[in-house]
């Protein structure tokens, strides 16, 4: 089955936790620190597969987790790095938060290969933290968590140009005279369910990419049936084919359907009225009067030419009036822009804070709670505990960093004396 769209959950790897180890070697008995740091946790990465033309595989597998940093050891061993988890998608894929419908990536163009969440870093080990007042640093840094993040894959068919229409007016006959491009062709009265690209070959290296993008209904810019599934293959495009039934086959208005397409493409997207526009009135061939047929294109190009919409006769199924438009079609697409239409970023992923430090809460054989850490140790080197402003800084800082609660956690009680580097106070909650 064809699918455009999935939704999935994507997760970097966490770094590896830093070790807390000390040499303990013959004739060394009072080693110093020796532990090593984490290794880095896996990245999440989004690579275009040439190979692939769907989502349908992220239809059954919707979680995607990179491997974990490991810790580090002892004796300054570095753990190993996460393995990096790859996704292959199609060319056109566009990678968007799932909460904020922002764009992350675009997969097009020279963009094949991209980190979309970036692995936690590693943990320093112990040896790290040694310092002229703390030679046995009994404290690692923990990995950095890494990301994680719900994604909406959207892929936007990349071709020159577009047709658009009802369904069963001809849009796929008309692709598979004109281009190597082989759809399955019906009288369905429903639309075709996957868009199909052909490329179309004029001769003397002239041509083009075109798309024949699944039937569209009133409605569709408001997502009634498969509306945004479709209408975003037309965001790529540089010029439009209306292709209508202008026989009236099935009854249809030629006239009244354009406007109906044109004002669903508005309505989704208002830049796409500014592109090049071209209607191919088709299956003239099954219009038996000559002068109904001719009556028929005069009210088309009496309507639509005055905007700047050229009208041709054509019949899909025999041939007539193909080669003209196609020509036509080739000389707008030399007066457009030919640089790739790529979806700018939009949405930055947020990381955990990386310069967290660790600390330790333990408890002295004279019942004395102990908090050391490199961080505590700093902030105490800079701060005036005598003054007002300072001790409410101090404590503030004890309960962001959470060593408030790890105290409580630890048992503390009212009374009970708390010790840091030379430093004294009771505990009061």
């Amino acid at each position: 089955m064809f699918a455009d769209n999935a939704k999935i959950f994507i997760k970097s790897g966490k770094g590896g936790d830093g070790h807390v180890s000390f040499r303990r070697e013959l004739y060394v008995p009072s080693g110093g620190p020796d532990g090593g740091d984490g290794g880095r946790g896996g990245d999440i990465i989004f690579q275009v597969d040439k190979g692939k033309n769907t989502l349908s595989d992220f239809r059954h597998v919707r979680k995607y987790v990179a491997k974990d940093g490991q810790p580090g050891g002892k004796r300054r061993c570095h753990g190993a790095d996460g393995a990096d988890l790859v996704i292959k998608v199609p060319e056109g894929t566009v990678i968007k938060d799932f909460e904020t419908g922002k764009v992350i990536a675009d997969m097009s163009g020279e963009n094949t290969r991209e980190v979309i969440l970036k692995g936690g870093k590693g943990g320093l080990g112990n040896m790290h933290f040694a310092t002229s007042t703390m030679q046995v640093p009994k404290y690692a840094q923990p990995g950095q968590a890494g990301g994680e993040l719900w994604v909406q894959l959207e892929l936007k068919v990349i071709a020159d140009v577009g047709l658009v229409g009802f369904p069963n007016v001809g849009k796929s006959t008309l692709l598979s005279r004109v281009s190597n491009a082989r759809p399955q062709i019906a009288n369905y009265h429903f639309t075709t369910i996957n868009p199909h690209l052909g490329v179309v070959d004029l001769g003397d290296g002239a041509g083009f990419v075109m798309a024949d993008i699944p039937g569209l209904i009133e409605g569709a810019s408001q997502g009634i049936g498969l509306g945004h599934s479709f209408l975003r293959h037309i965001e790529r495009t540089k010029v439009l084919i209306h292709v209508v039934d202008a026989a009236s086959v099935e009854g249809r208005d030629p006239a009244q359907d354009i406007r109906t397409i044109t004002q669903e493409l508005a309505a989704y997207n208002p830049g796409l009225l500014d592109r090049p526009q071209v209607i191919a009135a088709n299956k003239m061939d099954a219009v038996g009067d000559p002068e109904e047929a001719q009556a028929i294109l005069d009210r088309l190009r009496e309507e639509f030419e005055p905007q700047g919409i050229q009208v041709f006769s054509i019949s899909a199924a025999s041939g007539q009036g193909i080669k003209e438009l196609l020509w036509h079609v080739y000389k707008l697409l030399g007066t457009v822009d030919q640089t790739p239409v790529i979806f700018e970023k939009e949405f930055e992923v947020q990381y955990a804070d990386s310069r967290n430090l660790p600390y330790t809460v333990s408890q002295a054989e004279d019942g004395a709670f102990v908090v050391e850490g490199p961080r505590i140790e700093k902030m105490l080197g800079y701060t005036n505990l005598d003054s007002e402003k300072g001790f409410e800084f101090f404590q503030k800082f004890l309960k962001d960093t959470g060593i408030l609660g790890d105290l409580e956690k630890a048992g503390i009680q009212d009374g009970d004396t708390v010790r840091m580097y030379g430093l004294e106070f009771d505990y009061y909650k």
